[in-house]
């Protein structure tokens, strides 16, 4: 059977982005929705030296606006407010991996030939409702099955986090690495919401939320936006000499009862997802510079490590706490953004910021954050692995 995937070499002309940006994630009182997608998008178009006259399609990745916010059309306000009129707009909506899907429509357009230029903004406006509020829109994202009985993600991380660490013998303290690293990272991104590093000790001793999950194990409630500029590379040329290339994209989903997974410790849609991308990019883990991954509970972040081939099934929490995954002295950074963990995760946003974070560092535009990078990876993850998009990233050639 053929393979459903066009490799690099295949495609008439790969996919380039041009252009990067991201607000500032956090509590964002004055700005609504409709505010931090312009923001981002006007910085976008305007980090490309674009024009959103030029835009043929543009894409909001965006799980809730309706229900946090009561506005929905947020895509065709948007093209009105910059001014992108008469160009084609879509609403991507993937749950908490909107921004992934929106990367992957975009994608998509362009690779199809329909669209020249195309603008994919994500954001989600979140910290005007309640912690419960939040919580039970969130939540709707499970199956009916179990929503019916209460069940949230924090609860499906807390029992999965369970099993991991007795299955595999690792210690509590793994997790509190994880989320330490990423809390040191984002002390050095200017957007993220946390720029603060927490101590191992602090994390531990913090409040129990789904045992033996604690407070910091958890990312937290966020506003924000971030946006990307897709174009082909023959017109990306005409932009700049410098820029990425979309070089590997895949998508998966995963059985929506989490309960009927073979393996409640291997995300499916995590291994799907990330072997396509592989395939179509012709690399493999190794060649990975630098990852951005879907942290929004730490026992994630072991869990795609595993499910992307940058570790064997239970030994993720080992590299991890002998120092494989951080910024500056590992192998392989994760999460040099700070994560969802420290960054924050406005839903619709999350999936592009890992994007925009990718495309700094092969740029070189990361700061202190920078690492040394050729070829980058995102994993977005929607639900509790119940849809996945991960992408790969090079510098251009």
């Amino acid at each position: 059977m053929p393979s459903r995937r066009q490799s690099a070499d295949e495609a008439a002309d790969r996919v380039a982005v041009i252009g990067a940006s991201m607000t500032k994630f956090g509590q964002r009182e004055e700005e609504w929705i409709l505010e931090l997608l312009a923001e981002a998008g006007l910085e976008c178009l305007a980090d490309a030296g674009a024009e959103a006259s030029d835009v043929d399609h543009l894409y909001v990745s965006n799980m809730a606006s309706g229900e946090f916010e009561g506005m929905t059309g947020v895509m065709n306000a948007l093209a009105h407010d910059l001014g992108a009129m008469p160009a084609y707009t879509q609403r991507i909506d993937q749950t908490s991996s909107s921004g992934g899907a929106g990367i992957y429509a975009a994608w998509q357009s362009i690779a199809s030939g329909a669209s020249d230029l195309t603008l994919l903004v994500g954001g989600e406006k979140m910290t005007h409702r309640t912690t419960g509020e939040s919580t039970d829109i969130i939540a709707s994202v499970t199956h009916p099955a179990e929503y019916k009985h209460g069940v949230t993600l924090p609860s499906f991380a807390g029992l999965t986090a369970r099993h991991y660490l007795e299955r595999f013998d690792a210690p509590r303290e793994s997790l509190a690495t994880v989320a330490a690293k990423n809390h040191k990272n984002g002390v050095d991104n200017p957007n993220a919401q946390f720029q603060k590093e927490v101590a191992v000790d602090t994390i531990l001793e913090s409040p129990v939320i789904a045992d033996p999950l604690r407070l910091y194990d958890f990312c937290p409630v966020t506003d924000g936006s971030a946006a990307l500029l897709l174009c082909s590379e023959e017109t990306a040329r005409e932009y700049t000499d410098d820029y990425v290339v979309i070089s590997g994209i895949d998508g998966a989903t995963d059985t929506h009862v989490v309960h009927e997974r073979e393996d409640p410790t291997v995300m499916g849609g995590v291994v799907e997802s990330g072997e396509g991308a592989y395939e179509m990019s012709g690399y493999g883990p190794d060649d990975i510079d630098v990852a951005e991954l879907h942290d929004m509970f730490t026992i994630l972040e072991f869990l795609q490590m595993e499910g992307l081939g940058f570790a064997e099934q239970g030994e993720a929490w080992e590299l991890v706490e002998d120092g494989y995954t951080e910024r500056d002295t590992g192998e392989l950074p994760i999460n040099t953004s700070g994560g969802l963990k420290s960054k924050g995760h406005p839903l619709g946003a999350s999936g592009v910021a890992q994007a925009v974070e990718i495309y700094e560092q092969l740029m070189g535009e990361a700061g202190p954050r920078q690492v040394d990078a050729d070829i980058g990876l995102c994993c977005n993850v929607g639900g509790f692995g119940n849809c996945v998009i991960t992408t790969i990233m090079e510098a251009a050639r």
